[in-house]
């Protein structure tokens, strides 16, 4: 979950200028990074097997 105070750290990385689509994208994968790093913490993680057998799925 993004909090207030992310979102004004992000907002102090952007230049003076820029887009709402900008931001949107910094924040959506700010979002993804947390979710990706707490998935890992709790275990619900696939083996490299899995990853790649997956992967081999979207080439058919």
């Amino acid at each position: 979950m993004l909090t207030k105070a992310k979102v004004v750290k992000q907002l102090e990385k952007l230049p003076e200028e820029f887009t709402l689509d900008e931001l949107v994208d910094q924040l959506i994968l700010i979002q993804k990074i947390e979710k990706g790093l707490k998935d890992s913490e709790e275990g619900k993680v696939i083996s490299e097997k899995e990853l790649d057998s997956e992967i081999e799925k979207w080439f058919k």
